[in-house]
């Protein structure tokens, strides 16, 4: 396909008009350098523009693996996946990542995808099974490199490094613009892309507001915020994966529905968690900064800083999740009684009055169920909605979003005729196979 006619096509696949500033200049630098630093915040659409040079450089009559992108989480090495699928490319493309059983990664690499996407630890791994030959690997993606670094992956990294012999193009994509680059890297003189300050339209609905506390305890505070916010989609920020857990058995004392969200979760947990996030189950989502970047998570009307991160980078990371492209969101930091704001502000954020005696924010009207089957074995949208409907007597109304996974699907009914409809599909079969449907944890 004509170089032109591929881009409409798959523009046309992702339902995307136009290509944004940055991803227009790394469409046409990326092919032509041999080493690129991307550097743009988050949810300004740095996936993408990394993946479309990628998709054009790919050759159809090349065996082996041609591309990897490394990413430091799993969550990010999804959302890279399914944005590719999402273009409808023809290449194959597979994913590996601790918590994914290594067996299914093996069978999928013994017909070597085009692009491969995982976390450091996997690939080495792979590398050392030699579940995949490294030396076929042309292009090298390293996502969110700063992160990878933080995470610990130095060492991993470099090794991956090593087994790649016939590399010959490197990009770097991160959000942050101070990077430092170890040398086995092996990048001298990249053309670097710098939109972290000329691309400001992604914050320009950015508004920032502070709670002060009456005590140290923070913790009324937040209530009162969340009971201000109703059912608002609210991202809640800790430090620590211990503090969120803390704080979401917290607000469950008090009778606010939340979920948590960290790296200490097993990863059906985590696809779970930020499945009922997207689809409205959960409405507040307590976080550790494990969901500050990378996350294939929706548009949030609010981001709480319940605990203030530590860093200007982490601060600006967390707000990324909202105000994004355009829209309207507001940051909160939860003050001590001091009102002392972090050093790395320079100014005050307005304060907000909250009322007192507010009525707790009312539970979601949806609940999310868990179904034992996905793409792979041959279920689509339409037949879980056609199965929902005949054999449960769902109604249109009653049936929100639904998000079909390798293995496993959700899907969103509205909580009231739950229990009804559990009890209508208990013995039935999904195209003459018996599934395990229930209430997703």
């Amino acid at each position: 396909m004509e170089s032109n006619q591929l881009l409409r096509t798959t523009l046309s696949n992702l339902d995307i008009p136009v290509l944004n500033e940055m991803q227009q200049q790394a469409f046409h630098t990326i092919p032509d350098e041999k080493d690129t630093i991307l550097l743009a915040p988050t949810g300004s659409g740095k996936t993408l523009a990394f993946l479309l040079p990628i998709l054009h450089l790919l050759k159809a009559d090349q065996p082996g693996v041609q591309c990897l992108v490394l990413s430091p989480t799993r969550e990010l090495a999804i959302q890279i996946e399914r944005v590719w699928q999402k273009m409808s490319t023809g290449f194959k493309v597979s994913t590996c990542y601790g918590g994914h059983p290594m067996q299914t990664e093996i069978n999928n690499l013994s017909q070597p995808p085009a692009l491969l996407i995982g976390t450091p630890g996997r690939i080495v791994e792979h590398i050392n099974r030699t579940s995949f030959d490294p030396q076929t690997v042309r292009i090298l993606v390293l996502d969110e490199f700063d992160k990878s670094l933080a995470m610990g992956f130095q060492e991993q990294m470099a090794d991956i490094l090593k087994a790649l012999g016939g590399l010959e193009k490197r990009v770097l994509a991160s959000a942050t613009e101070k990077l430092l680059i170890p040398g086995f890297v092996g990048i001298s003189k990249p053309v670097i892309l710098n939109y972290t300050k000329a691309d400001e339209k992604s914050t320009d609905g950015l508004s920032l507001k502070s709670v002060v506390s009456a005590t140290e305890d923070r913790f009324e505070a937040l209530v009162q915020l969340l009971c201000y916010f109703g059912t608002e989609p609210t991202l809640i920020f800790c430090n620590q994966r211990e503090t969120t857990e803390i704080t979401r058995a917290r607000l469950a004392e008090r009778g606010i529905a939340s979920a948590s969200f960290h790296g200490g979760l097993e990863q059906v947990e985590r696809e779970s968690t930020l499945v009922q996030f997207r689809n409205g189950s959960t409405v507040f989502l307590v976080a550790s900064d494990l969901a500050a970047r990378g996350l294939d998570i929706p548009e949030v009307k609010n981001v709480v800083h319940y605990e203030l991160s530590m860093t200007l980078n982490e601060f600006i990371h967390r707000n990324g999740r909202t105000a994004r492209m355009h829209a309207q969101g507001t940051a909160y930091l939860i003050l001590p009684p001091s009102g002392e704001v972090p050093a790395y502000l320079t100014e005050h954020p307005e304060v907000l009055e909250l009322p007192d005696n507010q009525p707790l924010p009312p539970e979601s009207p949806w609940v999310t169920l868990y179904i034992s089957g996905g793409k792979k074995d041959k279920l689509s949208k339409m037949d879980v909605v056609g199965f929902l409907s005949k054999k449960g007597g769902l109604k249109p109304d009653d049936l929100g979003k639904i998000e079909m996974m390798d293995y496993m699907s959700f899907v969103a009914v509205k909580k009231e005729i739950v229990k009804h409809l559990l009890k209508a599909i208990a013995n039935e079969k999904m195209k003459g196979k018996k599934y395990k449907i229930a209430v997703a944890r």
